[in-house]
C-alpha cells in the first residue's frame, strides 16, 4: 500500500511539473508515506508538500493542495486531507484493504516477501561457541536471533550463508584437553593435582569416559575416536573438541538451527590466512614496529589508540585473527557480513573495523555488521536459576528447551530487542494462557483451524475465499477494520526488521495480530445463518491464519492446527 501511495504522490509531482508549479529538473527530495498515528488522521500521511515546497517558491500548505488535485483518479483513495503546516493524511478506500486481503491468498506463504536483495549474498555468522562445553542461554539468545535474522534476509532476497566460527585454537582449548586428561586420570575437581583453570563440569567426566572407551564422535562430517591413552594429551584434545562440536550441534539440531559453512580458527593459521594478513597490512604502510611487537596504526581509523598486532614473543593478539577471519569472508563474496555477538564483545569491533580498513582491498567503511545481545536471566518459581548439573555453573540451551519446549524457547529469546536485557521465565514458557505469547499467537491459528472443522461438522459449505474477497464489503464493523488494517502492515513489518536486523518487531507484530483476531473471535460470531456475510468473516479469518503461519515460519516456529 505504501509503494501504491508513493507512485500516487510522484505522479502528482510530475503533473506540478508539467505545469511548471515545480521546476523540470528537479533533485526528488526522500519524502515519506507512513502509517498515521491515529486513525482519525487517516490511514497514511506524507510529507512531500513539506520538502518540496523551497523548490516551488510556495507556501507548504498551498503546495499540498495542489499535489491533491493533481493526484490521479484511483481506487485505493477514498478521501484526502491536509494537516497542519502541510502533511497531506490519506484515508484508503474500504476496497484497499479488500484488495490486499485478494493478495494474502494469491501469495500465500510468500505473502510479506520482497526482493530487494536478490541477486546479493550475505553472511551471517552467530552461536560460534568454543568448543569447551554444552552451550548455554546466552547462547540460545544468539542462536535465536542470527537464524531469524538469516530467515528476514531471505525473505527479502538475500542469497544467505549461515556460518558458525569455532575457536579451537588457545588458552581454552587447553584447559578443556588438562580438564578431561584430569579425569581421565582419575583426578576430580577439588583433589590435589586438578588444574586451577580446569573445567568442573560432569560433562568433562562423561568426554574423559567416552575417550577411555575408544568410542567414535562425529563433527562436520569427520570421526574421532578415543586413543584410550590418559598420557596422550594431544589425542585427548583432539577427540574433546570433537565430542564438544558434535554435543553443540545435537543442541542446535534441537533448537532448529544449521549452518552452511563451519569455520575453524586453527585453519587460519595452518592456511596461512593470519601471515598473510599481516604481510598486507604492512604492506599497504599502516603499521609500525615499537619494542620488539608490530602495531597497528588503528588510530588511523578511528580507534583510541593504537593496538599490538604481534607481541614481542612472535604470538599475536587475539584481534588479527579476527581481522584475517572477517577478510576471508570478503574474499568469499560476502556484499554484507552479520556478526551476532554478546555485547562483552564490544570492546573490540572497532579494532577489527579499524584493521580491515588498513587492508585498502575496498571493504566498505561500516563492514562488518554487528548485532549484540544483552544477557539472559532465567526464572523459575520467582527465583533465578543460575546452574546446571551437567555443565557445573550455567543454565544449558538443552535445559530450557527440555522444559519450555522448542517454540517457546525460540519465541522467548527473540521476544525483546537484541540490546535489551532479557528476563527468561519458565513458568510462563510453559503454560497454557493468554499471558504466554507463543501460545496466544499459535492458538490464534489453531482457533481458526477449529473454525473450519466447525464448518464441516455442521454439514455447511467450506470456506470460499476467492468470493470471500468479493463479500468483504459486508465487513463494517470496527474489529473487522481493525483486522484487516493489522493484515496490511504485514509486509512493512518484514521489510523493517529486515532493514534494521530486528526480528523482535515480527514477535511483537504476530502478537497484535493474534490480539485482534481473538478480540473478533469474541465480538462477533463468524458462523451465522446469512451465508455471504459468514463466507466473508471466515475469509477475513483465513486471510488471517496464513499471515501468522508465515509470521511463524520467519521466526522458525510451528503453526499448530491443533492446541
Amino acid at each position: 500500500m505504501k509503494e501504491a501511495l508513493r507512485e500516487l504522490v510522484l505522479t502528482a509531482i510530475r503533473a506540478l511539473q508539467g505545469d511548471g508549479t515545480l521546476p523540470a529538473e528537479l533533485d526528488l527530495p526522500n519524502f515519506v508515506i507512513e502509517r498515521a498515528r491515529s486513525r482519525e488522521h487517516g490511514d497514511f500521511a506524507t510529507n512531500a508538500a513539506m520538502l518540496l515546497a523551497k523548490p516551488a517558491r510556495a507556501k507548504p500548505r498551498e503546495l499540498a493542495e495542489k499535489l491533491v488535485a493533481a493526484l490521479p483518479a484511483n481506487d485505493l483513495v477514498g478521501k484526502v486531507e491536509i494537516a497542519g503546516p502541510g502533511f497531506i493524511n490519506f484515508f484508503l478506500a474500504a476496497a484497499a484493504y479488500h484488495a490486499e486481503a485478494g493478495r494474502i491468498f494469491s501469495s500465500g506463504p510468500a505473502y510479506g516477501r520482497n526482493s530487494s536483495g536478490a541477486g546479493h549474498t550475505a553472511g551471517v555468522e552467530f552461536v560460534s561457541a568454543n568448543p569447551t562445553g554444552p552451550l548455554h542461554v546466552g547462547h540460545g539468545r544468539a542462536a535465536a536471533i542470527g537464524d531469524c535474522i538469516a530467515r528476514l534476509l531471505e525473505a527479502t532476497g538475500w542469497n544467505v550463508k549461515r556460518e558458525f566460527y569455532y575457536n579451537d585454537a588457545g588458552v581454552q582449548i587447553q584447559n578443556l584437553a588438562i580438564s578431561t586428561q584430569a579425569r581421565a586420570r582419575g583426578v576430580a575437581p577439588g583433589d590435589a593435582g586438578w588444574p586451577e583453570d580446569g573445567y568442573r563440569g560432569d560433562y568433562i567426566a562423561d568426554v574423559a569416559r567416552s575417550y577411555l572407551a575408544g568410542e567414535t564422535v562425529i563433527a562436520d562430517g569427520h570421526a574421532v575416536t578415543g586413543a584410550r591413552n590418559p598420557d596422550d594429551l594431544e589425542a585427548i584434545r583432539h577427540f574433546a573438541v570433537a565430542c564438544l562440536r558434535h554435543e553443540q550441534d545435537l543442541d542446535l539440531q534441537a533448537f532448529g538451527v544449521d549452518f552452511d559453512v563451519y569455520f575453524l580458527e586453527s585453519s587460519l593459521y595452518s592456511d596461512g590466512k593470519v601471515d598473510e594478513t599481516v604481510r598486507e597490512l604492512v604492506a599497504h604502510g599502516h603499521t609500525y614496529e615499537e619494542g620488539g611487537a608490530l602495531w597497528l596504526r588503528t588510530t588511523d581509523f578511528g580507534d583510541d589508540k593504537d593496538r599490538v598486532m604481534r607481541k614481542s614473543d612472535g604470538t599475536y593478539t587475539y584481534f588479527l585473527p579476527d581481522v584475517a577471519y572477517h577478510r576471508s569472508k570478503w574474499l568469499r563474496g560476502y556484499e554484507r557480513a552479520i556478526t551476532e555477538l554478546g555485547s562483552d564483545h564490544h570492546g573490540s569491533l572497532a579494532r577489527v573495523k579499524a584493521g580491515l580498513q588498513a587492508l585498502d582491498c575496498g571493504i566498505p567503511k561500516g563492514w562488518p555488521e554487528y548485532v549484540l545481545h544483552q544477557m539472559v536471566t532465567v526464572m523459575r518459581g520467582g527465583q533465578e536459576v543460575k546452574i546446571s548439573k551437567r555443565a557445573g555453573s550455567y543454565v544449558t540451551l538443552r535445559d530450557l528447551i527440555d522444559e519450555a519446549g522448542r517454540d517457546a524457547t525460540r519465541y522467548f529469546l527473540i521476544a525483546r530487542k537484541s540490546d535489551s536485557q532479557l528476563v527468561f521465565d519458565i513458568d510462563l514458557a510453559r503454560s497454557q494462557s493468554n499471558d504466554n505469547p507463543v501460545y496466544y499467537i499459535q492458538y490464534a491459528h489453531a482457533r481458526v483451524c477449529r473454525v473450519l472443522e466447525e464448518l464441516a461438522e455442521r454439514g455447511l459449505p467450506l470456506v470460499d475465499t476467492q468470493a470471500g474477497v468479493a463479500q468483504m464489503a459486508r465487513l463494517d464493523t470496527e474489529h473487522e477494520q481493525i483486522l484487516l488494517t493489522e493484515l496490511s502492515r504485514y509486509p512493512e513489518a518484514v521489510e523493517a526488521a529486515a532493514n534494521n536486523l530486528e526480528p523482535h518487531l515480527i514477535a511483537q507484530y504476530l502478537r497484535e495480530l493474534a490480539g485482534a483476531l481473538h478480540s473478533y473471535y469474541h465480538e462477533h460470531k463468524w458462523i451465522v445463518d446469512d451465508a455471504e456475510l459468514r463466507n466473508a468473516r471466515i475469509t477475513l479469518a483465513v486471510a488471517t491464519r496464513q499471515v501468522i503461519r508465515n509470521g511463524l515460519d520467519l521466526l522458525g516456529l510451528s503453526a499448530p492446527e491443533k492446541m
